[in-house]
């Protein structure tokens, strides 16, 4: 399978490199900097590239788009804007997003929303929110997939299993390399057509 990430130098984007490239997928590792991925094939593009987005998609069986809006208090209404862009040209490519826990449902609430919510982590969790809001809108022309982690994600151990949730957290934490186990196992075998759903170990 040819797959494109974009981010695919950030922390969870190079995890999904690494375990797509290690099942013998053609992977083209998109980011600002065209940084070189070992073993893939650098590429340097904006997500808010429009033509770009276009080529990755008609050229590779898949497109995973594993960016985030900023962390260091810029405004990230252009990080929505880009991520517009690039849902408006993937067509009809296989298209799986990273999203956020923040955006999962508890007891009809979304995370974000309840008591005790981390107010450092509020601004991301709701930029990310209305990302999956957007996405819900698209056609259904469109192709897409949501895999959102357990509300902590961080580098840890590969073991190869996770459980599966629904819109609602499939636990506490997960490690960025099993998350990214869970995105080829999807992009390999299909089961979330249109829909999101989240992982945890």
């Amino acid at each position: 399978m040819k797959i494109a990430i974009f981010g695919a130098t950030g922390m969870i984007g190079s995890q999904i490199a690494a375990e797509a490239l290690s099942r013998g997928h053609q992977v083209t590792a998109i980011s600002r900097s065209g940084k070189t991925v070992p073993g893939a094939t650098a590429l340097a593009a904006e997500l808010a590239d429009a033509a770009a987005v276009a080529s990755a998609a008609n050229s590779h069986d898949a497109v995973v788009l594993a960016t985030g809006p900023s962390r260091t208090g810029e405004d990230h209404q252009p990080w929505l804007d880009a991520m517009a862009t690039a849902l408006a040209n993937v067509g009809a490519t296989r298209t799986l997003v990273v999203g956020g826990a923040g955006a999962l449902m508890i007891d009809g609430q979304r995370l974000v929303d309840l008591p005790g919510f981390p107010e450092a982590y509020k601004p991301e969790a709701l930029t990310l929110a209305a990302a999956y809001d957007a996405i819900t809108a698209l056609p259904e022309s469109v192709n897409w997939t949501v895999q959102a982690p357990a509300p902590q994600i961080a580098p840890g151990t590969r073991t190869g299993t996770y459980k599966v949730g629904a819109n609602s957290p499939a636990g506490d934490t997960i490690s960025t390399q099993d998350f990214a186990v869970a995105i080829i196992d999807e992009l390999e075998t299909p089961r979330h057509i249109r829909a999101r759903y989240s992982v945890a170990n």
